[in-house]
């Protein structure tokens, strides 16, 4: 890995700092993407003190903006013209319907869109490594969860744990979609099933019973160095590059839900995603 470019999401904590200070101590080149400037440097300070010679860059993002998701990729793509990998890890977890600026619910856009927004700003420069990678963030969460086409901000029936669900089913197509029509061969895609980990997804953004309810289950979860050791291993191993559109648990891949093998949806979500974040060309950022 070393000085291989490697992008991650959400990583000044949990399973994102893991991935990044596991990385970094590999010699790679860690462009940190982070909500908050301050917290993004403590986390590379932290990282840094343990690996002096760790090479660590923190860059702002606001995900659920595809404004700023853009203004990001384009500075990224300026200062490494050349992308190993891109780790879409980033995610939240919201007991009520909100939407953001771009008039999508928020946990679908931050889960699910950032994750097919960022691929698509980041494509042109992923495509020139040798060996680039997508590794998505996904969950078992998703065997529970459902794509709902004719209300995809589930305005008529929210619920966190539903919206959350379907967000991780969205990112499992994302990755097998994306593999079949990616129009080079070495580009290679993995969706990562992390287990119960040990964060506070489920306490940010959520109502006192939730983040109760998410303190006790995540009690009996792992710590985030443990559960980042499969996106880890997607990240750096050199012998599976030729295993990419799988779903992975515990660095072996494993069958996902029967709903993910639906082309048709798989399809159809796509060009969804396409709609809400104004892509004419998945391959061909226009900007």
């Amino acid at each position: 890995m070393e000085n291989k470019n490697i992008v991650i999401t959400g990583a000044n904590s949990g399973l994102g700092y893991e991935t990044a200070r596991a990385l970094a101590k590999m010699d790679a080149n860690v462009i940190m993407l982070c909500r908050s400037l301050e917290k993004g440097t403590q986390a590379a300070n932290k990282i840094k003190a343990e690996y002096p010679s760790a090479k660590l860059q923190v860059i702002p993002i606001l995900l659920e903006s595809q404004q700023n998701i853009r203004q990001v990729a384009i500075e990224v793509r300026k200062q490494f013209p050349v992308i190993d990998v891109l780790v879409n890890n980033a995610g939240t977890w919201i007991s009520e319907l909100t939407f953001t600026e771009d008039k999508v619910e928020s946990m679908f856009a931050v889960n699910h869109l950032a994750y097919f927004l960022l691929t698509h700003a980041l494509y042109p420069n992923l495509i020139l490594a040798e060996a680039p990678r997508v590794v998505s963030v996904a969950s078992d969460s998703h065997f529970k969860g459902k794509i709902n086409f004719e209300d995809i901000h589930l305005s008529k029936n929210y619920h966190g744990l539903r919206a959350y669900a379907q967000s991780k089913l969205a990112n499992i197509h994302f990755m097998y979609e994306l593999n079949r029509r990616k129009p080079v061969e070495h580009l290679a895609t993995f969706a990562v099933q992390p287990g119960l980990v040990k964060t506070d997804i489920g306490v940010k953004k959520t109502n006192w019973l939730h983040a109760l309810a998410w303190k006790l289950r995540r009690s009996g979860g792992v710590t985030p160095d443990v559960g980042a050791q499969t996106q880890i291993f997607l990240a750096s191993d050199p012998n599976i590059q030729d295993q990419s559109g799988l779903y992975w648990d515990k660095c072996k891949p494993k069958p996902s839900s029967s709903d993910t093998y639906k082309v048709d949806d798989s399809e159809k979500l796509w060009n969804l995603c396409c709609e809400f974040c104004k892509i004419d060309d998945f391959f061909k950022p226009d900007f």
